[in-house]
């Protein structure tokens, strides 16, 4: 939207970071000539600056246009094109975080990741989204089907196989050399029922000592291990771990899909169970950074006018971060069995975006005769990109640094808070197994 000038500030300014309301109900957010308009201001200051050339494809793209154009400058470059730039943008919220001198509140006001959202908003409600994007961003309907028991077989068993992904790359378009989620016939949700309660919750910071767990679509379905560690973990810490009456996906596939109006729904199915358990004295946790920034950021930027939302957003944490609140307060266990040994730990962007540092790498650190190298870049998957037939060579492309960092490190253990970054690392090097989760890694080393 239009910058505020009251909020004016020169480049160089120590002050953090601001950001303001999505502001997607107003008139002018889904208007086209306005969105051209915005569109134009934003890739002029981009083009003068650039600084943001090796983060995701959207910048390479953007300067490749304006440099091939007939001025070599923006003014030459179709705008229709725009769109090319759009599309390589998967709201990693990077540039916006650790790159950009003209966030807010400089007067310029630029919030790229925001401006992308808003234009495939646009894009998704003038009927320009492809059945494939709604299909593979329908994380809780395809799951329901995959996780059916046989069907769970049929699907894993012609996704390990080269005609299966022939299959899928002819249908969905999937890259045969993406990794692929397997689908558990019996989620994780089923199999955490009921869980012990505990009779004196022992708060410390922020935190009130039990929790509820948004077990998401992905660990639910996909990796529900990830999740019993997280359980094994927490209770060996004196934690309770309880669930809500029910969950539904929190989102973040529609909203990198412009379908705000499903994010919408999203919200409105969760937060009533979420918040009665926040009433009950419970805080909120979710194995995937992801669904911990909807709930911490993208939903209340979206509602920021909403109750239910802000006390969500109050009393929702990262794993690591809870354990490292307790930690301080002198209440987590360090009755640790085994060493890590080297670990080569990847944060991922939807983590470092929180803004609550790493927490992760100091929690395992705790563990005796444990090294973390941390490696601070994008593994280049983000849920779907990464998997699509047209984007995976660019994907891989991103994560090389971190896997030139693998390949070279003597680690014991590679690991990434983001499943699925992880098994995208996976898929770019052989010879170095499966990754292993942090909540994985800390239960090995309780000896749990």
């Amino acid at each position: 939207m239009a910058p505020d000038p009251k909020e004016g500030r020169r480049e160089g300014s120590l002050a953090a970071p601001t950001r303001h309301p999505l502001g997607w109900r107003e008139p002018s957010f889904h208007d086209p000539q306005a969105l051209e308009r915005e569109l134009e201001r934003v890739f002029e200051i981009c083009h003068g600056c650039r600084r943001c050339f090796n983060l995701c494809n959207a910048f390479p793209t953007l300067f490749d246009l304006i440099d091939a154009s007939a001025s070599g400058e923006l003014d030459g470059v179709p705008r229709g094109d725009f769109a090319r730039v759009v599309e390589h943008c998967y709201l990693c919220d990077m540039c916006y975080l650790t790159k950009c001198p003209y966030v807010p509140p400089h007067e310029w006001a630029v919030d790229f990741p925001h401006l992308m959202l808003r234009a495939k908003a646009v894009a998704f409600r003038a009927g320009e989204v492809g059945w494939r994007a709604r299909v593979l961003s329908s994380t809780d309907a395809v799951g329901r089907i995959a996780g059916i028991p046989v069907v769970a077989e049929a699907v894993n068993a012609a996704a390990a196989t080269s005609l299966g992904r022939k299959l899928l790359d002819a249908t969905l378009h999937v890259h045969p050399e993406a990794p692929l989620p397997r689908y558990q016939s019996r989620p994780l949700r089923r199999r955490l029922e009921p869980r012990p309660q505990v009779e004196r919750a022992q708060p410390a910071g922020r935190t009130r000592g039990k929790v509820v767990l948004f077990t998401t679509c992905y660990v639910d379905r996909n990796e529900p291990q990830i999740g019993l560690d997280l359980v094994r973990v927490f209770e060996h810490n004196g934690i309770e771990v309880a669930l809500a009456a029910s969950e539904r996906c929190c989102g973040m596939p529609k909203l990198e899909l412009g379908d705000l109006d499903a994010v919408e729904r999203a919200m409105e199915a969760n937060v009533p169970a979420l918040v009665a358990m926040i009433d009950r004295g419970y805080d909120v946790i979710a194995p995937v950074p992801s669904c911990v920034l909807m709930f911490k950021q993208e939903w209340p930027l979206m509602f920021p006018d909403d109750p239910a939302v802000a006390k969500l957003r109050a009393h929702t944490f990262d794993p690591f971060e809870y354990l490292a609140q307790r930690h301080a307060a002198g209440l987590l266990s360090l009755d640790f069995k085994q060493p890590l040994g080297k670990v080569l730990y990847h944060v991922p962007c939807h983590l470092r975006v929180q803004n609550i540092g790493q927490k992760t790498r100091e929690v395992l650190a705790l563990v005796p005769g444990t090294a973390i190298e941390t490696v601070e870049r994008c593994s280049g998957h983000d849920g779907t990109y990464g998997v699509k037939r047209e984007y995976r060579d660019v994907s891989m492309k991103i994560a090389r640094p971190v896997l030139d960092r693998l390949r070279a490190s003597d680690a014991d253990h590679y690991a990434s808070d983001c499943p699925m970054a992880g098994h995208q690392l996976e898929s770019g090097v052989t010879g170095r197994g499966a990754p292993t989760h942090p909540l994985s890694l800390l239960r090995l080393a309780y000896g749990l």
